[in-house]
This record gives C-alpha cells, structure tokens and sequence, in this order.
C-alpha cells in the first residue's frame, strides 16, 4: 500500500482583500468591486444587510463623496485555515465631506474599523464591517 500525500492548495483569500482594498477603495473606483465580489453580494455595515452588487457599489461611492482623499491603510489582514474567511483591520483617512451628517468643512478626519470577509471560488461572498463611527461623530461635535 503506498502512502500518497494529497496537496491542498490554500487560496490566498487575505491578498484577496487587501487588492479589494487598494483598486476599489483607495483608487475611488466603486466599479473594480465588480472583479472581486459575487452577483448577490451582501456587506451586513453595523447591523444593516445592503443586498447585491449593484447598491454595494452605490453605497461605495456615496461613501467616497462623504470622505474625500480617503486613503484606507491596511493595518493587518488573515484569514483561516481554508481561506473562506478573512479578518481586515484598517484606518481611513481623509477629508470630511459631510461623513456621519457633519458639516462637509474639509478638515482631516480618520476612523478605525474591521472587517471580516466570507470568500467562495475566489471571490468576496460577504462582508461584516464595523467602524469606530461613534469616536469619529465625537471628534467632529467637538467643540
């Protein structure tokens, strides 16, 4: 009987995110989401699904028009044993257009945030985000 070892290959979901990360978000390009996540993509941001491609991207770009110069800096990225999830710490920074209702007066903003990613067959499935919205909102009302 012979022992024959069968190779696994592991995707490399996390570089997946982390091109995710770079052609969609920091090059303002809501329409490169079109090569990485599935038809029925669903990102659940704080507890609300956004459901398809199509409004994820939308929501992309309102987002840009609220963050100007938003560069998003990859903190660290990993993902589990099979690569089907993967965990992504980040902070934005940019200019405030008007971002949690503010008033858009163009001063340097920047919030951390998380986000962890089902990935299928090499592309993004979902999404659970989570943004320390509540400390940005302080930073901007502050007096």
């Amino acid at each position: 009987m012979s022992n024959m070892t069968r190779e696994v290959t592991v995707p490399n979901s996390a570089e997946l995110v982390e091109s995710f990360w770079n052609e969609v978000w920091n090059a303002h390009n809501p329409a490169a989401a079109d090569d990485f996540v599935v038809e029925d993509f669903v990102i659940t941001n704080a507890g609300v699904r956004i459901e398809g491609r199509e409004n994820f991207k939308a929501w992309i770009g309102a987002f840009l028009e609220q963050v100007h110069d938003l560069e998003l800096e990859i903190v660290e990225t990993f993902q589990n044993h099979d690569g089907s999830r993967v965990a992504s710490r980040w902070n934005v920074h940019g200019r405030n257009n008007g971002v949690l209702g503010s008033e858009p007066d163009g001063r340097p903003i920047s919030f951390s945030g998380t986000a962890v990613w089902e990935v299928q067959d090499g592309k993004l499935v979902h999404n659970h985000v989570e943004r320390a919205s509540y400390e940005l909102h302080q930073r901007l009302n502050a007096a």
